[in-house]
């Protein structure tokens, strides 16, 4: 099952988002800070001017009436408020800050709570005290027009990051890609070299090694395919000429010989061939069984060759390959193997299998990695007349050019199997690839 976070725009995605939304709740608390000091610097700022208000009018026009919330009150009035014992921490520096803004020996005090908030003021030089309205001091309500803009900002703002962060890895995706068809030995068109600096360098490298890598390939198979074809007119008028000798024996003996070396001209022209196969797609399970069928009448002393048969009808692949996967596969199980040989297909969640296994003695766990290597023969038990070493190496390649891959092994410790696994989206692409060239 695919995570999301597993990939690369995921985790990108995760990091913009953690990381604005970090910067967006420090801007926003650092905002509420700055808005309560602010508030309380201005009703700091604003009682201080209401206060030498009121002395310069008293000082100067004594008969003129306050404005209204504003009075004098005399000192020996009953509802002159207690000194304050304990105040809240915010009432508490407002009144230091306003303390610290009037004459030395100053007295401040706030009114009791239950009406509207007043401060009341008296320096040693004033005869009363004077009462003026002081602005409420509260937080900022939890939900105001400040969060408001900070989520259409944040949610602009991921919009963009995404957008980048999806800018900047579909090169990392399209590159991926090209990787993993080059890892099947299918053909890799050049990727666009776009993105960083570093990742157009990436990108340019690769197709420089996805070329050279085409180039060795196609001078291997150009010279391949032109030493055995070069090789079959010979090997012809060798055959001819041994079946006029007139010793039988000797006859048999050097037609065999010749036989087997046509055999390996023959393995070394398919390995050779590197286009795509534009044979009729075909239902697995039918052509199985009629290659099997074939087969165990063809095949002198081939072993028994069961089959079990679960694809169903929708799996479908190339005729030319199939039967050159299947005639590899049979070959190798015959010479090395054991009865029964069992060809199978089933349907999993994933795709389809197609696997032929035989009830011989395997191959040693060592010698596995190198079982598909083109031209290697383990010796002694894999090896044997009319053989090159390029059976399991052509089923593999035919496998990946298909879209599939093959996993070889010794099965439940009785014998050999090549499992071949077909996933369901490359199935589409065979049958169009096939329809396409007819």
């Amino acid at each position: 099952m695919r995570r999301p976070i597993d990939s690369l725009f995921g985790r990108l995605a995760l990091l913009v988002v953690a990381v604005l939304m970090l910067s967006h709740f420090a801007w926003y608390a650092l905002i509420r800070l700055e808005r309560t000091q602010l508030q309380t610097r201005y009703a700091v700022e604003e009682a201080t001017f209401l206060v030498d208000a009121v002395r310069q009018h008293v000082a100067r026009t004594p008969d003129q009436p306050l404005p209204s919330r504003v009075k004098l009150v005399d000192p020996a009035s009953p509802g002159v408020p207690p000194e304050n014992a304990s105040m809240p921490a915010p009432l508490e520096r407002f009144v230091e800050d306003v303390r610290d803004r009037m004459p030395a020996g100053t007295q401040v005090r706030i009114s009791p709570p239950g009406g509207p908030p007043t401060m009341w003021v008296r320096a040693p030089t004033d005869r009363n005290w004077i009462v003026v309205p002081v602005q409420p001091l509260r937080m900022p309500r939890s939900l105001d027009r400040t969060v408001l803009w900070l989520v259409i900002i944040f949610s602009f703002a991921v919009m963009a990051a995404l957008f980048a962060a999806w800018a900047l890895q579909q090169p990392l995706r399209s590159l991926a890609q090209a990787v993993t068809r080059f890892g099947r030995g299918l053909p890799v068109p050049p990727v666009p070299e776009r993105g960083p600096r570093e990742l157009r360098q990436l990108t340019h490298g690769f197709n420089q090694m996805v070329q050279e890598v085409a180039r060795t390939e196609n001078d291997r198979a150009v010279m391949l395919a032109g030493v055995a074809h070069d090789l079959k007119t010979p090997l012809a008028r060798l055959r001819l000429r041994a079946e006029m000798m007139d010793d039988m024996k000797t006859r048999d003996g050097v037609v065999r010989d010749v036989d087997s070396m046509t055999h390996i001209v023959e393995q070394f022209l398919v390995f050779a061939h590197d286009s795509a196969d534009r044979s009729e797609s075909v239902e697995v399970d039918a052509q199985c069984e009629r290659v099997v069928r074939t087969y165990r009448a063809v095949a002198s002393g081939a072993p028994a060759v069961q089959i079990e048969l679960n694809a169903g009808p929708s799996f479908l692949l190339p005729a030319a390959t199939l039967d050159r996967i299947l005639s590899n596969l049979l070959d190798n199980a015959h010479a090395y193997g054991a009865p029964p040989i069992v060809v199978a297909t089933a349907r999993t969640a994933q795709g389809y299998t197609l696997s032929v296994s035989d009830s011989g003695k395997g191959i040693a766990a060592q010698d596995l990695i190198n079982a598909s290597r083109p031209f290697v023969r383990l010796d002694p038990a894999r090896g044997g007349n009319g053989h090159s070493g390029l059976g399991l190496a052509i089923v593999e390649r035919l496998v990946r050019r298909a879209g599939g891959e093959w996993e070889i092994g010794n099965y439940d410790g009785r014998g050999l199997r090549v499992l071949m696994t077909f996933p369901f989206e490359v199935l589409p692409r065979v049958a169009a690839a096939s329809e396409h060239a007819w």
